[in-house]
């Protein structure tokens, strides 16, 4: 697979979302996401996204330069219409519109609608732990797992991202999908001609499936949870319901309306002293950490430890991408005109 750093493939994005008629800052931004979910290991929700990006804009589906608007709001809320802009340009706006309402009254709570893709969660609930707030955002989209004990996609990935200031460590970090797998990840196996673990994705007579194609080809995502995937469809309905329902994008059984969104920001200081939270959260976090391992297992992770030390890694070493990936960002870089030799240097 060909490597490369991330300011190459940042700089020939770029090139390419600016000749498609996105606006410098917006290009730059969502550049900024995308490279870094491969930085952190998340190569479902990085540079295989270009391709798709673009041909929502070529379409018209997708909207860059759009300008939000919030149709509904309170002191500590706001309902926000997104225009159909760039997802990532889109949720980074609406995650500030929360965390400034925290700022002055403690909480801020923001729902979206029509609004594209926006990636990675970790990058929006992330935010608030710069402002000393605990972050949360989930997202609802089109529906392509199916519920426990069933075979129809009512679902989708339900994805939903905790961020938790910390002191002398970094922040607490939880980004996880409710289903068994990200949808991205399904992509990203095809991409790499591999076949996918027992329990992620059923064919569409319900059946067990480990070749991804099954899953393009009707079948469904699993829930979270295994024999308690029961636990795994509660929580992808809570995040249906909060980010679908509330937002008024609607429940992702009723097909594509884009991407539906909930995002809230707490100001850590309205609860308890901030120095003294932050010196609790670094010792939850280091007595997890060096907790006892399990037999077979070499050590205990905390949530977020994993992306950070594949950071290290990839900053150093370089991102691999996918030969079929690859190829299908330079057709789109042909697409648009865009000549990648100058950003590969």
């Amino acid at each position: 697979m060909p490597v490369f750093k991330a300011q190459q493939l940042r700089g020939l994005g770029i090139a390419i979302f600016e000749a498609v008629g996105v606006p410098q800052g917006e290009a730059q931004r969502v550049m900024d996401l995308l490279v870094e979910s491969n930085l952190v290991g998340h190569d479902s929700h990085g540079v295989i996204r270009i391709p798709v990006y673009v041909e929502l804009i070529l379409k018209g589906r997708t909207k860059p330069g759009s300008q939000i608007r919030v149709v509904k709001e309170s002191p500590t809320t706001a309902v926000v219409d997104g225009d159909w802009g760039l997802g990532q340009v889109v949720a980074t706006q609406t995650m500030k519109i929360a965390i400034a309402k925290a700022e002055d009254h403690d909480i801020g709570v923001v729902t979206t609608f029509n609004c594209g893709h926006i990636g990675r969660m970790a990058d929006y609930s992330l935010m608030a732990t710069e402002h000393e707030m605990i972050g949360y955002c989930s997202v609802s989209s089109v529906p392509q797992v199916a519920p426990f004990g069933g075979r129809e996609r009512l679902f989708n990935q339900s994805p939903l991202s905790w961020a938790v200031p910390a002191g002398e460590e970094p922040p607490f970090l939880l980004d996880i999908s409710t289903s068994v797998s990200a949808g991205g990840k399904i992509a990203v196996a095809r991409a790499k001609g591999q076949k996918l673990p027992e329990g992620y994705i059923i064919d569409k007579e319900g059946r067990p499936a480990t070749d991804p194609a099954d899953y393009y080809d009707g079948g469904a995502a699993l829930p979270m949870g295994g024999p308690v995937g029961y636990k795994g469809t509660g929580l992808a309905m809570v995040v249906d319901i909060t980010a679908g329902v509330l937002s008024g994008k609607g429940a992702a059984y009723l097909g594509d309306r884009g991407q539906g969104i909930f995002q809230m920001a707490l100001k850590v200081g309205a609860f308890r002293d901030l120095r003294e939270f932050k010196g609790e959260m670094d010792a939850l976090i280091r007595r997890v950490r060096n907790s006892k391992p399990a037999p077979g297992s070499k050590e205990v992770l905390v949530p977020g430890d994993p992306e950070r030390r594949i950071k290290e890694i990839r900053l150093k070493e370089g991102i691999e991408i996918p030969q079929t990936t690859w190829e299908e960002i330079l057709a789109t870089a042909h697409k648009a005109k865009v000549d990648p030799a100058p950003y590969l240097g």
